[in-house]
């Protein structure tokens, strides 16, 4: 990997770095695609130039790929071309199947783009989608996106929150075992995730005072202690806290009503205890235009709503909607975070 340090210059058009995941699945696909459409943006990819342009070959699609400058004024993305900053593939990639040997490209493409937006290079960076199984396979243990973008911001805490049209779902625990939930639950966590997602909600989405709702852990939110002591144990004490410092917070609330209509009126997020509790009911309401979005970093991280769909790659048939999605997601936190900073 190239330690070119690529200084990019402050402009009012953002400059936005993807990285394309798995090369086995179906990143490069959507990063091929998304690149056939405009936008207010400069988009640039890191990632092996002859696997892009292998991809592009077989899903019949035109792609002209140009040496990311730096030097240069940023320009709106045009259809058919992005920018690339190379980097190599250990070893020739074949669609749909996935090979131990390319799980440091992997990771040196994510390192670099993270990098880059710390340095200021880009304003965001945007990542499609990696499997877990084959970086630890591989012999790098990884966790997730998530955490590996944290650790790389000097060990920020991040929180997970996915979002579309019609929710925003954030999350207390991430990629854990249901056996390790409970444990993960302390009020130190439960207040660090709370206090981010507010700030965030403001600061980069621009909501003036955040209303968030809380799920319990357990059925019924523990039943006043029948059915589990978290409840009354950890999360409300914290919640009680958190409003007489004055943020908009309220539950827990069962998680199995969490989500209706009428306890969602006037909610800006709810934030759900573990991973499987909150975002099967978000992506139900618009799976492929789902975002992931990692709160409480130093830069700004969009990403897609899916894995790497290996069965798809190179056939066409993957959606590029979430990719798209997190591309313009990314756009609107640049500009929201440049006026709430009085950045151009």
């Amino acid at each position: 990997m190239s330690n070119t340090d690529w200084k990019g210059l402050k402009t009012k058009i953002p400059r936005i770095i993807l990285t394309a995941g798995e090369p086995s699945g179906i990143g490069p696909d959507i990063i091929v695609k998304v690149a056939q459409r405009s936008f207010n943006a400069e988009l640039s990819v890191i990632a092996d130039p002859d696997l892009l342009m292998e991809r592009a070959g077989l899903l019949g699609l035109t792609l002209q790929l140009d040496v990311f400058n730096p030097a240069t004024q940023a320009q709106r993305h045009q259809p058919k071309r992005i920018n690339i900053l190379s980097a190599t593939t250990k070893c020739r990639v074949k669609p749909g199947t996935p090979n131990t040997a390319n799980a440091a490209y992997v990771l040196d493409t994510i390192t670099v783009a993270t990098e880059a937006c710390l340095r200021k290079d880009f304003d965001a960076m945007v990542t499609a989608p990696v499997n877990k199984a084959v970086i630890n396979d591989g012999g790098y243990p990884f966790s997730g996106h998530t955490e590996f973008i944290a650790e790389l911001c000097d060990h920020a805490v991040p929180v997970m929150m996915l979002m579309n049209q019609y929710l925003r779902v954030a999350l207390v625990t991430t990629h854990l075992p249901l056996s390790k939930v409970s444990d993960a639950i302390t009020a130190d966590r439960l207040e660090q995730v709370i206090t981010i997602v507010n700030k965030d909600l403001h600061s980069r989405m621009g909501i003036d005072k955040p209303s968030i709702l809380v799920c319990g852990l357990n059925p019924h939110a523990g039943e006043n202690g029948h059915l589990g002591n978290e409840e009354r144990d950890i999360i409300i004490p914290v919640l009680a806290k958190l409003h007489a410092a004055g943020l908009a917070v309220s539950g827990p609330v069962p998680a199995d009503t969490a989500f209706t209509r009428d306890a969602l009126q006037g909610i800006d997020a709810v934030i759900a205890m573990y991973h499987d509790q909150g975002l099967p009911v978000l992506k139900s309401h618009g799976f492929g235009e789902t975002v992931n979005i990692t709160l409480g970093l130093p830069i700004i991280r969009t990403s897609v709503d899916h894995g790497t769909a290996l069965m798809l790659a190179g056939t066409g048939k993957a959606s590029a909607g979430s990719l798209q999605a997190a591309i313009e997601c990314a756009i609107d936190l640049v500009s929201i975070s440049r006026k709430s900073t009085h950045i151009l």
